[in-house]
């Protein structure tokens, strides 16, 4: 296909899009748009006569609304920058006004149209959200909520496919077991799933998924974050597994007496009694391959990593980690720690927690948070909850001091390029980590903006076929092979 072939077929794109926007609201209004494209068609046409075609991107505006569509042009040696400025007077709309502006971006990179017909046809896998704690205090997901990051009606808009719901019991709470408190989280999902029938599926291996996601559904399914709720038994392992849990992320911040994490290895007063896995600790992991369930190691010290890579047979995920060569962070993940999980066969799926994306940006928030303490002392003292509730309120309150040290989107997408460029497109995803973060990069406010990644990934020179790769091809090889018996 030749470049003007290209530029041809994206114009055709690109006013099939728009007609559609405009027809939702106005036919005739369509009818005039159409007419407006086709000789905008034809200005391209005598554009060719004149130029070769090398890059462009086009801004359309629409009473605030804009679309960003990247579209081959070139603009030869001595050749002055051509502009195409259509204007349509629509009944009852604003005037609409299209400016195709030369910028030097490659061949490679997409139009708006193009990443999100890519995104949305591909299968999107997001392998941590913490909305279960929100569920539990009483939100209804199903609905569109005013707060928090993520909900059904969102998880639609941002065109996610699969969600696993993190099942995290907080340490602190020992009302009754963390046996007892996981299974209760495990209800609230099966109850929203059974609300929703029409919408949402609950999958439990890799053929579920295809199934329910051929059939339209949103997929939702279950991972556990921290191994304290087994306690030192495998038979509540088992219980989890039959419940639907696929993988578990073997500690929290907490250790337990098999396994040591990552904020106690690196402790000074932390008081262990051994670090990595204990006999009973390589025991849960080959017990973990056995059943088909993940072994995560997000939240896990170096040295249980390392006992891990030892004892396992199958690949290994990190469900929600970054990398610590952009990030110094005790839950980012080392080169040699990333480069042992490409040779298990593994994923490591980006968590999005300004923290662990912006080495600058903790320094910043404590001295945002040290300037305003009075302010959130007021705020924290009306909210009913837990501190994990209180901490997401108290953030959403204060969300114009966070705009200025908010990450940008780059600072994210860096550590996917990052963890990419060092082991490969086969073993990177994304772990938001959405609901358990109570800020986020800057473009990445909620669940609804993941398709910026497919864009920004496209822009960066990822072909078609690596970004399905990341948006979840991968999480359904690792679990395919995690399944092999």
């Amino acid at each position: 296909m030749s470049r003007y072939s290209e530029l041809r077929d994206l114009l055709n794109s690109f006013e099939k899009d728009f007609i559609k926007f405009y027809e939702k609201g106005n036919k005739s209004a369509g009818t005039r748009v159409r007419k407006e494209m086709n000789e905008m068609k034809k200005k391209a046409q005598e554009i060719r006569k004149e130029i070769q075609i090398d890059s462009l991107r086009s801004f359309c505006y629409f009473d605030g609304f804009k679309a960003a569509s990247a579209i081959p042009f070139v603009d030869g040696p001595g050749v002055p920058l051509h502009f195409l400025t259509g204007h349509c007077m629509l009944s009852k709309m604003k005037t609409l006004t299209i400016v195709l502006l030369p910028l030097a971006f490659s061949l490679g990179f997409k139009g708006e149209a193009d990443y999100k017909k890519l995104h949305f046809e591909s299968v999107v896998v997001d392998t941590h959200n913490d909305v279960v704690q929100r569920i539990l205090g009483g939100e209804d997901i199903s609905i569109r909520t005013h707060h928090g990051q993520s909900d059904l009606p969102r998880f639609r808009e941002g065109g996610l496919d699969v969600e696993m719901f993190s099942i995290w019991v907080p340490p602190e709470k020992t009302a009754h077991s963390y046996f007892d408190q996981a299974d209760e989280q495990i209800d609230s999902i099966d109850s929203f799933v059974r609300r929703n029938p029409r919408e949402v599926g609950s999958a439990r291996t890799a053929e579920d998924v295809k199934r329910l996601v051929k059939e339209g559904k949103f997929v939702a399914m279950l991972g556990m974050e921290g191994g304290h709720p087994i306690a030192n038994d495998l038979r509540k392992l088992e219980h989890f597994y039959r419940r639907g849990v696929r993988y578990m992320t073997l500690t929290w911040n907490n250790s337990t007496a098999w396994a040591t994490s990552a904020k106690d290895e690196t402790d000074p007063e932390a008081k262990l009694t051994h670090k990595g896995l204990t006999s009973f600790g390589r025991k849960v992991v080959r017990r973990m391959n056995q059943l088909g369930m993940m072994v995560d190691v997000s939240h896990v010290g170096e040295k249980t990593f390392w006992d891990v890579i030892k004892t396992t047979r199958k690949p290994i995920i990190a469900s929600h980690s970054s990398a610590w060569a952009l990030c110094h962070h005790r839950r980012n993940l080392k080169d040699d720690q990333l480069k042992a999980i490409a040779r298990n066969g593994g994923v490591v799926f980006i968590n999005f927690a300004p923290a662990f994306v912006d080495s600058t940006f903790a320094e910043k928030e404590n001295a945002m948070l040290k300037t305003n303490k009075a302010r959130i002392d007021s705020i924290r003292a009306t909210i009913r909850g837990d501190d994990f509730i209180r901490d997401q309120y108290t953030a959403e309150q204060l969300s114009r001091e966070y705009e200025p040290i908010r990450p940008a989107l780059a600072k994210l997408i860096d550590h996917f390029d990052y963890v990419a460029k060092l082991i490969g497109t086969d073993h990177v995803g994304i772990g938001s980590d959405f609901d358990g973060i109570h800020v986020t990069p800057l473009g990445m406010d909620d669940v609804t903006a993941l398709p910026n990644i497919t864009r920004e990934l496209l822009a960066r020179g990822y072909s078609e076929g690596d970004v399905k790769k990341i948006l979840g091809e991968n999480f359904l090889r690792v679990l395919r092979e995690v399944e092999r018996h």
